[in-house]
């Protein structure tokens, strides 16, 4: 398995990157309503990527055909914009986006609610969030990849949520996915040991029902087999000599 170190100025870039994520999901964050498209969504998230001189990672990947993957209820990930599917009262989304900023990526997603949503859902999307900042806790150098696992894991099935298992995290840098595979549930073993300048997209994707899903006929959208909503939460993170660094999150707007 070939992992990347970055060097100062591949982190220094990356950084930036993260950066401007952040604004790309506030932004789209604004738009946010009853009402509108999810291509109005996707073209939100484009504009902005563009207006600061960068490309979006997702377009044309691997034949995906929009800038941002936006993935409503039961839509765990990959969900394609469509100018006729509406957000209504009380959907949760889930936004997924990538920047390119001078040949190097960042990747972070953000599950909103849309207008009031259900309690138990609420406690979803907090869950998840909360299940990236406990397995983050663990991505210090020294540790190893799977004690980051073993932290979301934990802390997602605390609360009676189940662990997608298809859909892993991953490294980052020149390309969007690079080695390691970052599961968010605990595998056998304990992983590679975690090293200053290692860089990781880390993403629980967590169910409100069981774990299992399944791929839509357009080959892209993944959706619980139960049909019970999904919540999914990511940021590009640098892993030091000390705490983590989280390129894509500004708490600020996050």
């Amino acid at each position: 398995m070939s992992v990347t170190i970055k060097s100062e100025h591949e982190i220094e870039l990356m950084r930036e990157a993260g950066r401007i994520l952040s604004i790309v999901h506030d932004e789209m964050a604004k738009v946010i309503r009853p009402g509108v498209t999810t291509m109005a969504i996707n073209r939100k998230g484009e504009e902005v990527i563009r207006s600061y001189g960068c490309i979006p990672s997702f377009l044309n990947y691997n034949g995906y055909p929009a800038s941002i993957c936006v993935s409503v209820n039961e839509e765990v990930v990959h969900g394609i914009p469509d100018k006729k599917r509406v957000l209504k009262e009380g959907d949760i989304v889930s936004l997924d986006a990538g920047v390119i900023y001078k040949g190097y990526h960042s990747d972070a997603a953000r599950t909103h609610a849309v207008g009031e949503i259900s309690e138990e859902d609420k406690k979803l999307i907090a869950v998840t969030k909360q299940s990236f900042f406990e397995g983050v806790k663990m991505a210090r150098a020294g540790n190893h990849l799977f004690d980051i696992s073993k932290a979301i894991q934990d802390y997602a099935e605390s609360f009676g949520f189940s662990v997608v298992r298809e859909m892993v995290g991953h490294g980052i840098g020149k390309k969007l996915h690079e080695e390691p595979q970052v599961p968010n549930f605990k595998p056998i073993g304990r992983g590679m040991k975690l090293r200053p300048g290692m860089t990781l997209a880390i993403e629980p994707m967590i169910n409100r029902g069981k774990k299992e899903i399944w791929k839509l006929d357009d080959d892209w959208t993944c959706v619980t087999r139960d049909s019970q909503n999904s919540a999914h939460y990511e940021n590009t993170v640098l892993i030091t000599e000390g705490e983590p660094e989280l390129f894509s999150y500004n708490k600020d707007l996050a």
